[in-house]
Protein backbone atom coordinates (compact mmCIF):
# COMPACT_ATOMS: atom_id res chain seq x y z
CA UNK A 1 0.00 0.00 0.00
CA UNK A 2 2.33 2.28 0.65
CA UNK A 3 4.85 1.53 -1.39
CA UNK A 4 1.37 2.47 -4.33
CA UNK A 5 0.87 5.86 -2.72
CA UNK A 6 4.81 6.46 -3.00
CA UNK A 7 4.21 5.79 -6.51
CA UNK A 8 1.13 7.77 -7.32
CA UNK A 9 3.11 10.82 -5.35
CA UNK A 10 6.11 9.82 -7.51
CA UNK A 11 3.89 10.69 -10.77
CA UNK A 12 2.13 13.33 -9.67
CA UNK A 13 5.56 15.22 -8.63
CA UNK A 14 6.50 13.90 -12.32
CA UNK A 15 3.68 15.41 -14.26
CA UNK A 16 3.95 18.82 -11.66
CA UNK A 17 7.32 19.19 -12.63
CA UNK A 18 6.97 18.02 -17.04
CA UNK A 19 3.51 21.16 -16.53
CA UNK A 20 6.37 23.54 -15.00
CA UNK A 21 9.06 22.57 -17.73
CA UNK A 22 6.36 22.76 -20.23
CA UNK A 23 5.42 26.50 -18.73
CA UNK A 24 8.97 27.60 -18.81
CA UNK A 25 9.60 26.36 -22.29
CA UNK A 26 6.25 28.40 -23.15
CA UNK A 27 7.68 31.47 -21.53
CA UNK A 28 11.10 31.53 -22.67
CA UNK A 29 9.52 31.08 -26.62
CA UNK A 30 7.46 34.06 -25.31
CA UNK A 31 10.72 36.00 -24.22
CA UNK A 32 12.08 34.78 -27.57
CA UNK A 33 9.08 36.54 -29.30
CA UNK A 34 9.18 39.45 -27.24
CA UNK A 35 12.81 40.23 -27.85
CA UNK A 36 12.29 40.06 -31.49
CA UNK A 37 9.18 42.46 -31.41
CA UNK A 38 10.97 45.16 -29.33
CA UNK A 39 14.08 45.19 -31.31
CA UNK A 40 11.72 46.25 -34.70
CA UNK A 41 9.45 49.12 -32.29
CA UNK A 42 10.09 52.40 -33.82
CA UNK A 43 8.16 54.57 -31.44
CA UNK A 44 9.51 55.01 -27.60
CA UNK A 45 6.10 55.18 -25.71
CA UNK A 46 4.42 51.98 -27.43
CA UNK A 47 8.19 50.47 -26.44
CA UNK A 48 7.77 50.78 -23.37
CA UNK A 49 4.43 49.91 -23.24
CA UNK A 50 5.68 46.27 -24.84
CA UNK A 51 8.57 45.78 -22.55
CA UNK A 52 5.93 46.66 -19.71
CA UNK A 53 3.21 44.19 -20.99
CA UNK A 54 5.66 41.73 -21.83
CA UNK A 55 7.19 42.10 -18.27
CA UNK A 56 3.66 41.44 -17.34
CA UNK A 57 2.65 38.56 -19.07
CA UNK A 58 5.77 36.28 -18.64
CA UNK A 59 5.92 37.15 -15.08
CA UNK A 60 1.58 36.67 -14.79
CA UNK A 61 1.97 39.97 -12.77
CA UNK A 62 -1.25 41.97 -12.43
CA UNK A 63 0.30 45.20 -11.86
CA UNK A 64 3.73 47.11 -13.31
CA UNK A 65 5.23 50.12 -13.59
CA UNK A 66 8.43 51.44 -15.66
CA UNK A 67 10.32 53.55 -14.17
CA UNK A 68 13.42 55.63 -16.60
CA UNK A 69 16.52 57.16 -14.80
CA UNK A 70 16.65 60.83 -15.59
CA UNK A 71 19.62 63.30 -16.09
CA UNK A 72 18.28 65.12 -12.53
CA UNK A 73 18.85 61.31 -10.93
CA UNK A 74 14.95 60.50 -10.59
CA UNK A 75 13.03 57.62 -11.49
CA UNK A 76 10.45 58.83 -13.70
CA UNK A 77 6.97 57.13 -13.75
CA UNK A 78 6.78 56.29 -17.88
CA UNK A 79 4.16 53.56 -17.63
CA UNK A 80 2.13 51.90 -15.05
CA UNK A 81 -0.25 49.17 -15.47
CA UNK A 82 -2.74 47.87 -13.02
CA UNK A 83 -5.38 44.78 -14.81
CA UNK A 84 -7.40 44.40 -12.04
CA UNK A 85 -8.24 47.96 -11.51
CA UNK A 86 -8.06 48.76 -15.14
CA UNK A 87 -5.62 51.50 -14.61
CA UNK A 88 -4.22 52.20 -18.10
CA UNK A 89 -1.30 55.74 -17.03
CA UNK A 90 1.42 56.77 -19.33
CA UNK A 91 2.73 55.57 -22.84
CA UNK A 92 0.03 55.84 -25.91
CA UNK A 93 -3.09 55.96 -23.43
CA UNK A 94 -3.41 59.57 -22.96
CA UNK A 95 -3.60 59.82 -19.38
CA UNK A 96 -0.51 61.27 -17.33
CA UNK A 97 1.24 59.74 -14.52
CA UNK A 98 0.36 61.65 -11.78
CA UNK A 99 2.72 60.76 -9.32
CA UNK A 100 6.00 62.72 -8.30
CA UNK A 101 9.83 61.14 -9.61
CA UNK A 102 11.67 59.05 -7.02
CA UNK A 103 14.36 60.64 -5.92
CA UNK A 104 18.07 58.50 -5.89
CA UNK A 105 19.61 60.95 -3.62
CA UNK A 106 18.35 62.21 -0.80
CA UNK A 107 20.30 64.93 1.00
CA UNK A 108 22.99 64.26 -0.35
CA UNK A 109 22.49 60.43 0.67
CA UNK A 110 21.40 57.37 -1.70
CA UNK A 111 17.80 56.38 -1.28
CA UNK A 112 18.15 52.92 -0.46
CA UNK A 113 14.61 53.35 1.37
CA UNK A 114 12.87 53.12 -1.83
CA UNK A 115 12.75 49.85 -3.36
CA UNK A 116 12.86 51.18 -6.95
CA UNK A 117 15.55 53.15 -5.99
CA UNK A 118 17.59 50.91 -4.22
CA UNK A 119 17.13 48.38 -7.30
CA UNK A 120 18.17 51.32 -9.66
CA UNK A 121 21.44 52.35 -7.12
CA UNK A 122 22.41 48.64 -6.72
CA UNK A 123 21.77 46.84 -9.73
CA UNK A 124 20.14 44.11 -7.81
CA UNK A 125 16.79 42.23 -8.31
CA UNK A 126 14.77 42.76 -5.25
CA UNK A 127 12.07 39.99 -4.93
CA UNK A 128 9.88 40.67 -1.81
CA UNK A 129 6.63 38.07 -0.95
CA UNK A 130 4.82 40.61 1.08
CA UNK A 131 5.03 44.33 0.80
CA UNK A 132 3.34 44.38 4.79
CA UNK A 133 5.20 42.48 6.36
CA UNK A 134 8.80 43.25 4.40
CA UNK A 135 11.09 45.30 6.14
CA UNK A 136 13.74 47.46 5.11
CA UNK A 137 12.24 49.09 2.61
CA UNK A 138 9.40 52.50 2.18
CA UNK A 139 5.65 51.36 1.31
CA UNK A 140 4.24 54.07 2.73
CA UNK A 141 3.23 55.48 -1.20
CA UNK A 142 2.07 52.05 -2.07
CA UNK A 143 -0.07 51.14 1.02
CA UNK A 144 -2.12 54.70 0.76
CA UNK A 145 -2.14 53.63 -3.04
CA UNK A 146 -3.95 50.75 -1.39
CA UNK A 147 -6.44 52.55 1.26
CA UNK A 148 -7.64 55.08 -1.92
CA UNK A 149 -8.33 51.58 -4.02
CA UNK A 150 -9.18 48.90 -2.29
CA UNK A 151 -6.22 47.00 -3.87
CA UNK A 152 -3.91 44.82 -2.01
CA UNK A 153 -0.34 45.03 -3.39
CA UNK A 154 1.62 41.96 -2.21
CA UNK A 155 4.27 40.37 -3.54
CA UNK A 156 6.73 42.76 -5.65
CA UNK A 157 9.53 41.86 -8.33
CA UNK A 158 11.53 44.70 -9.08
CA UNK A 159 14.44 44.82 -11.58
CA UNK A 160 16.94 47.07 -12.96
CA UNK A 161 16.99 47.53 -16.57
CA UNK A 162 21.09 47.71 -17.52
CA UNK A 163 21.91 48.32 -21.03
CA UNK A 164 25.07 47.10 -22.91
CA UNK A 165 27.24 49.35 -20.86
CA UNK A 166 26.25 48.19 -17.54
CA UNK A 167 24.74 51.50 -17.08
CA UNK A 168 21.24 51.88 -15.58
CA UNK A 169 18.99 53.23 -17.49
CA UNK A 170 15.33 52.10 -16.18
CA UNK A 171 13.65 50.13 -13.48
CA UNK A 172 11.07 47.26 -13.92
CA UNK A 173 8.71 47.16 -11.29
CA UNK A 174 6.31 43.92 -11.03
CA UNK A 175 3.69 43.63 -8.67
CA UNK A 176 0.99 40.21 -7.90
CA UNK A 177 1.82 37.41 -9.46
CA UNK A 178 -1.38 35.04 -9.92
CA UNK A 179 -1.03 31.49 -10.22
CA UNK A 180 -2.38 30.77 -12.96
CA UNK A 181 -4.98 28.09 -12.31
CA UNK A 182 -6.50 29.31 -8.75
CA UNK A 183 -6.18 32.87 -9.35
CA UNK A 184 -4.83 33.73 -5.48
CA UNK A 185 -1.51 35.53 -5.15
CA UNK A 186 1.73 34.10 -5.22
CA UNK A 187 5.34 35.36 -4.24
CA UNK A 188 7.46 35.74 -7.62
CA UNK A 189 9.46 32.80 -8.31
CA UNK A 190 12.81 32.19 -9.30
CA UNK A 191 12.39 31.57 -12.87
CA UNK A 192 10.18 34.30 -12.55
CA UNK A 193 12.79 36.57 -11.21
CA UNK A 194 15.19 34.89 -14.31
CA UNK A 195 12.76 35.78 -17.25
CA UNK A 196 12.30 39.26 -15.44
CA UNK A 197 16.02 39.80 -15.73
CA UNK A 198 16.15 38.35 -19.16
CA UNK A 199 13.76 40.61 -20.56
CA UNK A 200 14.65 43.90 -18.52
CA UNK A 201 18.40 42.85 -20.12
CA UNK A 202 16.79 42.78 -24.13
CA UNK A 203 14.51 45.73 -23.35
CA UNK A 204 17.37 48.25 -21.68
CA UNK A 205 19.53 47.34 -25.04
CA UNK A 206 16.25 47.91 -27.53
CA UNK A 207 15.22 51.03 -25.90
CA UNK A 208 19.32 52.32 -25.69
CA UNK A 209 19.30 51.73 -29.90
CA UNK A 210 16.15 53.11 -30.46
CA UNK A 211 16.88 56.66 -28.14
CA UNK A 212 20.34 56.03 -29.83
CA UNK A 213 18.68 56.18 -33.71
CA UNK A 214 15.95 58.82 -32.54
CA UNK A 215 18.71 60.89 -31.60
CA UNK A 216 20.39 60.14 -34.38
CA UNK A 217 17.73 60.94 -36.45
CA UNK A 218 17.05 63.85 -34.89
CA UNK A 219 20.81 64.91 -35.38
CA UNK A 220 20.52 64.31 -39.12
CA UNK A 221 16.98 66.40 -39.42
CA UNK A 222 18.49 68.99 -37.74
CA UNK A 223 21.72 69.62 -39.92
CA UNK A 224 18.84 69.22 -42.95
CA UNK A 225 17.16 72.34 -41.32
CA UNK A 226 20.34 73.84 -40.83
CA UNK A 227 20.74 74.10 -44.11
CA UNK A 228 17.28 74.85 -45.35
CA UNK A 229 17.32 77.99 -43.15
CA UNK A 230 20.66 78.86 -44.74
CA UNK A 231 19.27 78.26 -48.30
CA UNK A 232 15.72 79.93 -46.79
CA UNK A 233 17.72 82.69 -45.59
CA UNK A 234 19.96 83.24 -48.38
CA UNK A 235 17.42 85.12 -49.82
CA UNK A 236 14.41 86.77 -48.22
CA UNK A 237 11.89 85.94 -51.31
CA UNK A 238 11.66 82.40 -50.60
CA UNK A 239 12.11 82.16 -47.03
CA UNK A 240 10.17 79.59 -45.57
CA UNK A 241 9.99 77.46 -49.12
CA UNK A 242 12.20 74.13 -47.74
CA UNK A 243 9.56 74.30 -44.80
CA UNK A 244 6.48 74.41 -46.45
CA UNK A 245 6.76 72.18 -49.32
CA UNK A 246 7.95 69.14 -46.86
CA UNK A 247 4.50 69.90 -45.13
CA UNK A 248 2.37 70.13 -48.50
CA UNK A 249 3.98 66.86 -49.34
CA UNK A 250 3.13 64.85 -46.14
CA UNK A 251 -0.46 66.20 -46.00
CA UNK A 252 -1.18 64.82 -49.77
CA UNK A 253 0.36 61.56 -49.52
CA UNK A 254 -1.45 61.13 -46.35
CA UNK A 255 -4.63 61.95 -47.99
CA UNK A 256 -3.59 59.37 -50.89
CA UNK A 257 -2.56 56.80 -48.38
CA UNK A 258 -6.19 57.07 -46.99
CA UNK A 259 -8.07 56.90 -50.40
CA UNK A 260 -9.69 53.51 -50.49
CA UNK A 261 -11.09 54.02 -54.71
CA UNK A 262 -9.74 54.93 -57.81
CA UNK A 263 -6.44 54.55 -59.23
CA UNK A 264 -4.11 55.02 -56.20
CA UNK A 265 -6.62 53.00 -53.89
CA UNK A 266 -3.34 50.42 -53.34
CA UNK A 267 -0.95 52.93 -52.62
CA UNK A 268 -0.32 52.53 -48.81
CA UNK A 269 2.56 53.92 -46.74
CA UNK A 270 4.27 52.23 -43.61
CA UNK A 271 6.03 54.79 -41.02
CA UNK A 272 9.42 53.81 -42.83
CA UNK A 273 7.90 55.33 -45.94
CA UNK A 274 6.75 58.33 -44.34
CA UNK A 275 10.28 59.10 -42.98
CA UNK A 276 11.74 58.59 -45.98
CA UNK A 277 9.48 60.82 -47.65
CA UNK A 278 9.85 63.34 -45.19
CA UNK A 279 13.45 63.61 -44.96
CA UNK A 280 13.14 63.94 -49.64
CA UNK A 281 10.70 66.83 -48.98
CA UNK A 282 13.46 68.16 -46.61
CA UNK A 283 15.86 67.64 -48.82
CA UNK A 284 14.27 68.66 -52.61
CA UNK A 285 15.92 71.69 -52.95
CA UNK A 286 19.07 71.45 -51.14
CA UNK A 287 20.92 72.07 -54.37
CA UNK A 288 19.60 75.41 -54.33
CA UNK A 289 22.73 75.83 -52.06
CA UNK A 290 24.86 76.01 -55.72
CA UNK A 291 22.51 79.14 -57.14
CA UNK A 292 24.10 82.56 -56.75
CA UNK A 293 22.05 84.84 -54.90
CA UNK A 294 21.85 87.57 -57.53
CA UNK A 295 20.15 84.88 -59.66
CA UNK A 296 17.84 83.82 -56.93
CA UNK A 297 17.00 87.31 -55.42
CA UNK A 298 16.85 88.79 -58.77
CA UNK A 299 13.17 90.94 -58.49
CA UNK A 300 13.76 92.57 -61.97
CA UNK A 301 14.74 92.16 -65.33
CA UNK A 302 17.92 94.89 -64.57
CA UNK A 303 18.88 93.47 -61.36
CA UNK A 304 22.13 91.87 -60.62
CA UNK A 305 23.70 93.08 -57.05
CA UNK A 306 21.89 95.66 -57.58
CA UNK A 307 19.00 97.20 -60.33
CA UNK A 308 20.46 99.32 -63.19
CA UNK A 309 17.24 101.05 -63.81
CA UNK A 310 18.58 103.84 -62.46
CA UNK A 311 21.61 103.56 -64.81
CA UNK A 312 18.76 104.32 -67.55
CA UNK A 313 17.41 107.31 -65.23
CA UNK A 314 20.96 109.21 -65.35
CA UNK A 315 21.39 108.59 -68.88
CA UNK A 316 17.10 109.81 -69.57
CA UNK A 317 18.74 112.86 -68.00
CA UNK A 318 21.56 112.86 -70.05
CA UNK A 319 19.46 113.20 -73.29
CA UNK A 320 16.93 115.44 -71.52
CA UNK A 321 20.43 117.52 -71.00
CA UNK A 322 21.21 117.16 -74.32
CA UNK A 323 18.35 117.93 -75.67
CA UNK A 324 18.01 121.30 -73.40
CA UNK A 325 21.56 122.43 -74.75
CA UNK A 326 20.56 121.74 -77.86
CA UNK A 327 17.58 123.80 -77.67
CA UNK A 328 19.70 126.70 -76.58
CA UNK A 329 22.36 126.38 -79.10
CA UNK A 330 19.81 126.68 -82.21
CA UNK A 331 18.10 129.39 -80.07
CA UNK A 332 21.29 131.35 -80.34
CA UNK A 333 21.48 130.43 -83.60
CA UNK A 334 18.21 131.35 -84.63
CA UNK A 335 18.98 134.98 -82.80
CA UNK A 336 21.88 135.75 -84.48
CA UNK A 337 20.46 134.40 -88.09
CA UNK A 338 17.61 137.16 -87.02
CA UNK A 339 15.37 134.39 -86.84
CA UNK A 340 13.87 135.38 -83.41
CA UNK A 341 10.52 134.14 -85.07
CA UNK A 342 11.78 129.73 -84.59
CA UNK A 343 12.34 130.11 -80.95
CA UNK A 344 8.24 128.96 -80.41
CA UNK A 345 9.10 126.20 -82.63
CA UNK A 346 12.21 125.28 -81.45
CA UNK A 347 10.48 124.74 -77.66
CA UNK A 348 8.01 122.70 -78.98
CA UNK A 349 10.50 120.52 -80.76
CA UNK A 350 12.61 120.43 -77.27
CA UNK A 351 8.77 119.44 -75.70
CA UNK A 352 7.97 116.82 -77.69
CA UNK A 353 10.90 115.42 -76.93
CA UNK A 354 11.10 115.73 -73.47
CA UNK A 355 7.50 113.99 -73.53
CA UNK A 356 8.92 110.75 -75.56
CA UNK A 357 11.95 110.73 -73.41
CA UNK A 358 9.62 110.91 -69.96
CA UNK A 359 7.23 107.94 -71.63
CA UNK A 360 10.23 106.05 -72.90
CA UNK A 361 11.43 105.64 -69.49
CA UNK A 362 7.79 105.22 -67.84
CA UNK A 363 7.89 102.21 -70.32
CA UNK A 364 11.03 100.65 -69.38
CA UNK A 365 10.41 101.08 -65.76
CA UNK A 366 7.42 98.53 -66.12
CA UNK A 367 9.28 96.61 -68.82
CA UNK A 368 11.76 96.06 -65.56
CA UNK A 369 9.49 94.81 -63.10
CA UNK A 370 8.46 91.35 -65.72
CA UNK A 371 4.79 91.62 -64.29
CA UNK A 372 2.90 90.65 -67.06
CA UNK A 373 3.98 89.16 -70.56
CA UNK A 374 5.75 91.43 -73.27
CA UNK A 375 4.15 91.57 -76.36
CA UNK A 376 6.02 91.66 -80.01
CA UNK A 377 4.87 95.82 -80.07
CA UNK A 378 6.55 95.97 -76.56
CA UNK A 379 9.89 94.23 -77.58
CA UNK A 380 9.94 96.28 -80.31
CA UNK A 381 9.30 99.53 -78.60
CA UNK A 382 12.55 98.78 -76.33
CA UNK A 383 14.84 98.15 -79.69
CA UNK A 384 13.81 101.75 -80.62
CA UNK A 385 14.96 103.44 -77.30
CA UNK A 386 18.36 101.11 -77.83
CA UNK A 387 18.67 102.80 -80.54
CA UNK A 388 19.37 106.46 -78.82
CA UNK A 389 22.16 107.68 -78.88
CA UNK A 390 23.97 109.28 -75.19
CA UNK A 391 27.60 110.71 -74.57
CA UNK A 392 29.27 109.21 -71.19
CA UNK A 393 30.81 110.51 -68.72
CA UNK A 394 33.86 109.59 -71.12
CA UNK A 395 32.81 111.90 -73.82
CA UNK A 396 32.42 108.45 -76.01
CA UNK A 397 29.42 108.24 -77.89
CA UNK A 398 27.36 105.06 -76.81
CA UNK A 399 23.96 103.21 -77.76
CA UNK A 400 21.63 103.97 -74.98
CA UNK A 401 21.05 100.40 -73.83
CA UNK A 402 24.41 98.12 -73.59
CA UNK A 403 23.61 94.42 -75.50
CA UNK A 404 23.34 93.05 -71.67
CA UNK A 405 20.40 95.38 -70.68
CA UNK A 406 18.29 94.98 -74.35
CA UNK A 407 18.92 91.42 -73.48
CA UNK A 408 17.31 91.70 -70.26
CA UNK A 409 14.85 93.85 -71.30
CA UNK A 410 13.39 92.13 -73.96
CA UNK A 411 12.79 88.79 -71.63
CA UNK A 412 9.24 87.99 -72.80
CA UNK A 413 8.18 86.65 -68.76
CA UNK A 414 8.86 87.05 -65.85
CA UNK A 415 12.47 88.18 -64.97
CA UNK A 416 15.20 85.45 -65.73
CA UNK A 417 17.04 84.85 -68.90
CA UNK A 418 17.22 81.64 -70.90
CA UNK A 419 20.80 81.38 -68.80
CA UNK A 420 19.56 82.35 -65.62
CA UNK A 421 17.10 79.91 -65.60
CA UNK A 422 19.34 77.26 -66.71
CA UNK A 423 21.18 78.51 -63.29
CA UNK A 424 17.96 78.64 -61.12
CA UNK A 425 17.27 74.58 -63.27
CA UNK A 426 20.48 73.15 -61.97
CA UNK A 427 19.42 73.26 -58.79
CA UNK A 428 17.62 70.05 -59.40
CA UNK A 429 20.23 68.38 -60.48
CA UNK A 430 22.82 69.58 -57.96
CA UNK A 431 20.50 68.05 -55.68
CA UNK A 432 20.46 64.67 -57.42
CA UNK A 433 24.22 64.83 -57.72
CA UNK A 434 24.36 65.66 -53.88
CA UNK A 435 21.73 62.86 -52.57
CA UNK A 436 23.34 60.35 -55.04
CA UNK A 437 26.63 60.65 -53.82
CA UNK A 438 25.52 60.14 -49.74
CA UNK A 439 25.37 56.45 -48.59
CA UNK A 440 21.57 55.95 -47.40
CA UNK A 441 20.29 53.25 -45.28
CA UNK A 442 18.30 50.93 -46.95
CA UNK A 443 14.79 52.17 -45.32
CA UNK A 444 16.03 56.16 -47.32
CA UNK A 445 17.15 54.17 -50.52
CA UNK A 446 14.24 56.55 -52.47
CA UNK A 447 15.56 60.14 -51.23
CA UNK A 448 17.51 60.73 -54.13
CA UNK A 449 14.69 60.29 -56.76
CA UNK A 450 11.47 61.07 -54.82
CA UNK A 451 13.34 64.83 -54.34
CA UNK A 452 15.04 64.99 -57.72
CA UNK A 453 11.38 64.43 -59.68
CA UNK A 454 9.60 67.12 -58.35
CA UNK A 455 10.25 69.25 -61.40
CA UNK A 456 9.45 66.27 -63.62
CA UNK A 457 6.32 66.44 -66.07
CA UNK A 458 3.61 63.57 -66.91
CA UNK A 459 4.49 63.77 -70.39
CA UNK A 460 8.26 63.97 -70.47
CA UNK A 461 9.00 67.60 -70.95
CA UNK A 462 9.85 68.27 -67.74
CA UNK A 463 13.64 68.33 -66.04
CA UNK A 464 16.20 67.27 -65.83
CA UNK A 465 15.50 63.84 -66.54
CA UNK A 466 12.72 63.92 -68.82
CA UNK A 467 10.82 61.41 -67.45
CA UNK A 468 6.94 60.54 -68.28
CA UNK A 469 4.47 59.38 -65.66
CA UNK A 470 5.38 55.62 -65.48
CA UNK A 471 8.90 56.09 -64.62
CA UNK A 472 8.04 58.43 -61.55
CA UNK A 473 7.00 56.87 -57.92
CA UNK A 474 3.56 58.26 -56.80
CA UNK A 475 5.52 60.53 -54.15
CA UNK A 476 7.39 62.18 -56.38
CA UNK A 477 4.80 63.59 -58.68
CA UNK A 478 3.20 64.28 -54.99
CA UNK A 479 6.32 66.34 -54.66
CA UNK A 480 5.84 68.14 -57.88
CA UNK A 481 2.02 69.42 -57.12
CA UNK A 482 3.24 70.52 -53.30
CA UNK A 483 6.73 72.29 -54.91
CA UNK A 484 4.38 73.93 -57.81
CA UNK A 485 1.44 75.05 -55.45
CA UNK A 486 3.90 76.44 -52.41
CA UNK A 487 5.20 78.78 -55.51
CA UNK A 488 1.97 79.60 -56.80
CA UNK A 489 0.46 80.92 -53.32
CA UNK A 490 3.57 81.86 -51.75
CA UNK A 491 3.60 85.74 -51.12
CA UNK A 492 7.17 86.77 -50.41
CA UNK A 493 8.01 86.28 -54.30
CA UNK A 494 9.87 89.59 -55.78
CA UNK A 495 7.72 89.48 -59.09
CA UNK A 496 4.71 88.51 -57.86
CA UNK A 497 1.89 88.19 -55.51
CA UNK A 498 0.66 84.94 -53.72
CA UNK A 499 -2.42 83.93 -56.03
CA UNK A 500 -5.22 82.61 -54.52
CA UNK A 501 -6.97 79.47 -53.78
CA UNK A 502 -9.13 79.42 -56.50
CA UNK A 503 -6.76 81.17 -58.77
CA UNK A 504 -4.16 78.61 -57.97
CA UNK A 505 -6.48 75.52 -58.44
CA UNK A 506 -7.08 76.70 -61.67
CA UNK A 507 -3.69 77.17 -63.02
CA UNK A 508 -3.07 73.72 -61.33
CA UNK A 509 -6.32 72.61 -63.22
CA UNK A 510 -4.78 73.27 -66.88
CA UNK A 511 -1.94 71.97 -66.02
CA UNK A 512 -3.52 68.53 -65.08
CA UNK A 513 -4.70 68.54 -68.55
CA UNK A 514 -2.04 69.63 -70.13
CA UNK A 515 0.27 66.99 -68.62
CA UNK A 516 1.85 68.70 -66.32
CA UNK A 517 0.71 67.24 -62.97
CA UNK A 518 -0.56 63.93 -61.77
CA UNK A 519 -4.49 64.18 -62.87
CA UNK A 520 -5.22 61.03 -60.45
CA UNK A 521 -3.24 63.21 -57.31
CA UNK A 522 -5.12 66.56 -58.51
CA UNK A 523 -8.07 64.73 -58.11
CA UNK A 524 -7.24 63.60 -54.45
CA UNK A 525 -5.86 67.04 -53.83
CA UNK A 526 -8.88 69.04 -54.58
CA UNK A 527 -11.31 65.94 -53.21
CA UNK A 528 -9.86 65.35 -50.02
CA UNK A 529 -9.49 69.80 -49.39
CA UNK A 530 -6.09 69.08 -49.31
CA UNK A 531 -4.96 73.04 -50.50
CA UNK A 532 -7.90 73.71 -47.98
CA UNK A 533 -5.82 72.51 -45.10
CA UNK A 534 -2.94 73.85 -46.15
CA UNK A 535 -4.41 77.21 -46.50
CA UNK A 536 -5.30 77.49 -43.20
CA UNK A 537 -1.74 77.02 -41.46
CA UNK A 538 0.45 79.26 -44.11
CA UNK A 539 -2.13 81.55 -46.37
CA UNK A 540 -3.17 85.32 -45.74
CA UNK A 541 -6.75 85.27 -45.24
CA UNK A 542 -7.15 87.69 -48.13
CA UNK A 543 -5.99 84.52 -50.19
CA UNK A 544 -8.77 81.73 -48.98
CA UNK A 545 -11.59 82.83 -50.72
CA UNK A 546 -14.11 80.43 -51.81
CA UNK A 547 -13.44 77.89 -54.16
CA UNK A 548 -16.19 76.67 -56.51
CA UNK A 549 -15.18 72.89 -57.46
CA UNK A 550 -17.21 72.55 -60.71
CA UNK A 551 -15.13 75.64 -62.03
CA UNK A 552 -11.83 73.94 -61.34
CA UNK A 553 -9.92 72.90 -65.27
CA UNK A 554 -9.66 69.12 -65.11
CA UNK A 555 -11.81 68.21 -62.16
CA UNK A 556 -15.04 66.09 -62.02
CA UNK A 557 -16.84 66.42 -58.46
CA UNK A 558 -18.62 63.82 -57.20
CA UNK A 559 -22.65 64.12 -57.79
CA UNK A 560 -24.72 62.67 -55.15
CA UNK A 561 -27.81 61.38 -55.91
CA UNK A 562 -30.51 61.35 -53.99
Amino acid sequence: MSSAVDSTQALKLAGEAATAADDLVQRLEQLNAIGASLSAERDINRLLESILVAAKTITRADGGTLYRVTEEQTLRFEIVRTSSLKNYLGGTTGNPVPFYPIQLHRDGKPNHNMIAAHAALSGQTINVQDAYTAEGFDFTGTRAFDAKTGYRSQSFLTVPMKNHENEIIGVLQLINSIHPKSGEIQAFSASDERLAESLASQAAIALTNRMLINQLEELFESFINLMNTAIDEKSPYTGGHCQRVPTLTMMLAEAVNETKAGPLKNFTMTDKDRYELKIAGLLHDCGKVTTPVHVVDKATKLETIYDRIHLLDTRFEVLKRDAEIELLSKKLQAAEAGRPDRSGELETVYRERIRRFEEDRSFLRAANIGGEAMRDADIEMVKRIAEYRWTDVAGHEASFLTADELKNLTIRAGTLTQEERQIINHHIVATIKMLEALPWPRHLKNVAEYAGGHHERMDGKGYPKGLVREQMSVQARVMGIADIFEALTAKDRPYKKGKTLSESLEILGKFSLNGHIDPDLFDIFVRRKVYLRYAEMFLDKEQIDNVDDSKIPGYAPLVHQS
